[in-house]
């Protein structure tokens, strides 16, 4: 009989414990379950962001750009490579210039992984082989939650020339100063 006792009193506790919790957590989830309602109705609320500082470090401002695109100077009618941080892991293929545009495709070799960012940076050059202007590709992975095809290690891009330099761009470059893959 005792037994019997000790258990029904522990399961006492346990109950009252439970409503209890219940009860409070009711109170406090009602509470701020009606300041986030009435926040949310409102307007929009701002994430917060957090953001890291390095001593002597500026961030970084405009687009990445190659060094090695006056280092080049392609004959008319050529495409030539621009050297940049990345070349040991991809290769470009199909490239085509028509005067209007500079089209191709680079496909990663490093890895099998879905190209996350690709910026393509295109220059292009005047009869004697002077940069004349550039323009770029830029790709960036629209992510769904799902991954079933194989990962996207080629993608094609095509560059148009840039209008303030149409008619005198005769050769190209091309060069990739962003590749960020899985």
């Amino acid at each position: 009989m005792k037994t019997r006792t000790g258990i029904a009193a522990a399961l006492s506790v346990v109950a009252l414990c439970a409503v209890v919790g219940v009860t409070v957590y009711a109170a406090a989830a009602g509470a701020n379950g009606d300041a986030r309602t009435v926040a949310a109705m409102e307007g929009p609320v701002t994430p917060f962001t957090p953001q890291a500082t390095f001593a002597g470090l500026s961030p970084a401002t405009g687009d990445p750009e190659l060094e090695s695109l006056v280092q080049v100077h392609p004959s008319p009618g050529a495409i030539v490579a621009a050297a940049g941080p990345f070349d040991d892991r991809f290769v470009l293929e199909d490239l085509a210039f028509d005067g209007g545009s500079v089209s191709g495709a680079v496909r990663v070799t490093s890895d099998v992984s879905d190209v996350l960012d690709l910026e393509v940076l295109a220059g292009f050059y005047d009869a004697k082989g002077v940069l004349v202007g550039n323009a770029r590709f830029v790709h960036h992975l629209v992510e769904d939650a799902t991954h079933a095809e194989p990962p996207e290690e080629r993608l094609e891009f095509t560059i148009a020339v840039p209008a303030d330099v149409s008619g005198r761009a005769v050769a190209a470059s091309i060069g990739v100063p962003v590749l960020v893959n899985e």
